[in-house]
Parts: C-alpha cells; structure tokens; sequence
C-alpha cells in the first residue's frame, strides 16, 4: 500500500485536506496517510517551518499533499518567535519555497479550466448579450529560479556591490548608499529552462493542446527571458504540430481577458508563472478552484494555490471551498497512475457544479462570514459530501 505525506499546514489547509482524503478514501483509493509537520506553528516554537523530520518523510514516501501556508515579512515573522529563540539568528523561509528548492521540485503545473456550470466563470458581452468562452489552459511554471531564488540582500555587502558595479547599468544607483538599497536577483538556467520548457511541450503534444506560449519580457528581460526564448525556439523544432507564441507577461494580464479560449499550455518563469497561473484562475471561478503540482525528479508535492485564509480557519461549520484541494488530489492521483480515480472525481465534480444545488459561499458571490448559510450556501464538509455522493 502507498504512503502519501499529509501536510495540512496553516489555516485552511488544515480544513480542506482531510476533505480531499475523504474523497480518495470514497474512489477507493488506499494509502496510509502520515503527518509531516509543516508551517507557521513550527516557525514559532522551533524557529523552522520546514523541521528536518518532514523532509525526511518525503525522501522516504517520495508523493505528498500539502494543504495551505501562512507567511508574513521578515519583522512580523521575527516577533511571532518564541521568546527563547529570539535573537539567535532564526530567519524565516517559506517552507513551500524550501520544498520545491531541497527536492529540486522545479515543475509545477497549474491546470485552468471551466467547469459548465460555475457561476464564477468569466463571460464577456457580444453582438448577441454575453457569451461564455471555455478555459482550458495549463500554466507550467518553473518553480526553483527566478525572482524566487532568494538570492537578494538589503544592504548589499561590498563584495556583492562591487561585482554589480561592474554592469554598466549600476551607474544609475552610483549616488545610492549601500544601506539604503535592497537587492533581488533573477536567476534563471539553461538547464532549468529547457527541463521546464520540454515538460509542457511533452504535455501538450500528450494532451492534444495546439499551442504553447512562452510567456515572459525578453524586449527589456533581453538575458533571462532571452535564453528561455531562444530555448523554447529551438525545442518547437521536435514538435511540429504544436505552434509556438510567444507574449510579454503584461500583454498577456491584457489578453487573458479578450480571448481566453485562445490559450493552451503556457510556460513562464517563476514569477510570471505564479502572476499568469492566478490571473487564468480568476476566470475558471478563482482560488476555490485552482490546484497545482510541483513535480521533480523522485518527488511530487499537489497544493491548492490558495492560502492559508486564517479568519476562516475557526469558523464552524467551514464555509470554505474545498474543490482546488480535491482537484490536486486527482493531479496526485494522475502522478501515480491511478488515472482512472481521477477521472471519476473530476466528473463527480463537475456534476456537482453543473447540476447548481450545492454551491459554497464563493460560487454564490457572497462575502464570507459565518452568515453565508441563511442565503443558502453549503459548507465545505457539505461540499465533500455531494461529490462523493456523485461518485
């Protein structure tokens, strides 16, 4: 039997994570489930949100689930410690982030796609009212470099600020005090790149997708977007029948909006992954409905892309969406090869949201709050509950 590293995390996720193991546990999907510690709580009493026991967890198991997580800048984070830990040198690091940098998780996948049915999808007016074009876009994004990296500094130190002098660029910043500068890097590799870039055009030709666009900023990005450019037009040449686009990433906030239907896989950098991914998800419904793995060599982490929503955490009955958790349960599923246990929970989903009886506090455009159920919406367990009786 396989073992699956349950993460619930912060907020939320510790919610909508057991929903999505009982819908596995409905499809007839057998596992053991073990906890890996992870998040905010740790942060504070042990000063790490990533504890070396949970990484060792996912070397063994290889595949988890990872429910949601909470972070907050660097001076917030620093007060929250334990007063024991105070002062001794702890630094707060996203544990996701941490995740997909030990295990080299650098693929992740962001499926974009309409639900009929769901109130929340985008439409847009026409000679003839409104119409309601059907999303179906995957983002790939890298998921390891970029802006992410974490290779930045406030107050640089003088060898770094002495390497970047060396850029003609750096004239600008000459008058600039060292103190009074903070400095990101955007990293990106050659072999990263054509890994990444190489998956989704796998994935399109497998999935029967007739474009993939490269969505990033070579005209003033001319060295990072560049080499993915000039890779992803050297990789087109062993796909001929997928067509190669390429768009700048605030064209495209623009575009995504005209002719979303146009669009099949999408590949960007870390940054621009994580901007595009949230902006195609606004239009299938938004977060309640965006799910995302993070795929490497020997392990696989499935996440919804939302957050950890902590003043939701405490209501009862929950009133949030569990439907990206279970969705990213069916991309672990896929993972495995349990394709066809996806396949039935996809359906059970889209029943449910076709058919319009149970619908959470966000499919009915309601502010949340523990008021939400007198105007009729369902609560996430009730949410569970329908698709597993769709099942």
């Amino acid at each position: 039997m396989r073992t699956i590293v349950s993460m619930p995390g912060d907020g939320i996720g510790k919610t909508v994570l057991p929903e999505a193991i009982r819908v596995l546990e409905a499809v007839g999907f057998e596992a053991n489930y073990v906890n890996g510690d992870i998040g905010w709580d740790f942060w504070i009493k042990e000063g790490n949100a990533l504890p070396k026991r949970t990484i060792d967890l996912l070397s063994e198991h290889k595949v988890g689930l990872f429910g949601a997580i909470t972070s907050k800048p660097k001076d917030a984070a620093e007060k929250e410690l334990d007063p024991s830990l105070k002062g001794k040198g702890y630094v707060y690091f996203s544990p996701i982030v941490g995740l997909r940098q030990h295990f080299n998780l650098d693929i992740c996948i962001r499926p974009c796609i309409s639900f009929k049915g769901n109130p929340l999808n985008f439409i847009r007016r026409c000679d003839n009212g409104f119409e309601e074009p059907m999303v179906n876009c995957v983002i790939f994004r890298q998921n390891t470099e970029g802006l992410y990296a974490g290779v930045e500094w406030t107050n640089p130190p003088k060898m770094v600020r002495d390497a970047l002098e060396t850029h003609p660029k750096m004239k600008f910043f000459k008058d600039v005090a060292s103190e009074d500068m903070a400095i990101s890097t955007r990293i990106v590799t050659r072999q990263a790149s054509k890994r990444i870039l190489t998956a989704a055009f796998e994935y399109a030709k497998k999935y029967g997708y007739k474009n993939l666009t490269l969505c990033e900023k070579p005209n003033v990005l001319r060295e990072t977007s560049g080499m993915m450019f000039k890779l992803a037009k050297e990789i087109a040449k062993d796909y001929p029948g997928i067509e190669l686009w390429d768009t700048n990433i605030d064209a495209q906030m623009m575009w995504l909006t005209k002719n979303p239907e146009n669009y099949g896989v999408i590949v960007a950098e870390n940054m621009f992954g994580d901007i595009i991914s949230d902006g195609f998800a606004g239009l299938i419904g938004g977060l309640g409905f965006a799910c995302s793995a993070n795929i490497g060599q020997d392990v696989a982490v499935f996440e919804p892309t939302h957050g950890s929503a902590p003043k939701y955490q405490e209501l009862n009955p929950s009133i949030v969406n569990p439907i990206a958790m279970i969705m990213s349960a069916c991309m672990m599923l896929d993972h495995i090869g349990e394709n066809d246990k996806a396949k039935k929970i996809r359906s059970a989903i889209a029943k449910v949201i076709e058919e319009g009886k149970v619908r959470t506090y966000d499919m009915m455009k309601l502010k949340g709050g523990a008021d939400v159920f007198k105007y009729g919406a369902c609560s996430t367990q009730q949410m569970t509950d329908a698709i597993i009786s769709n099942l």
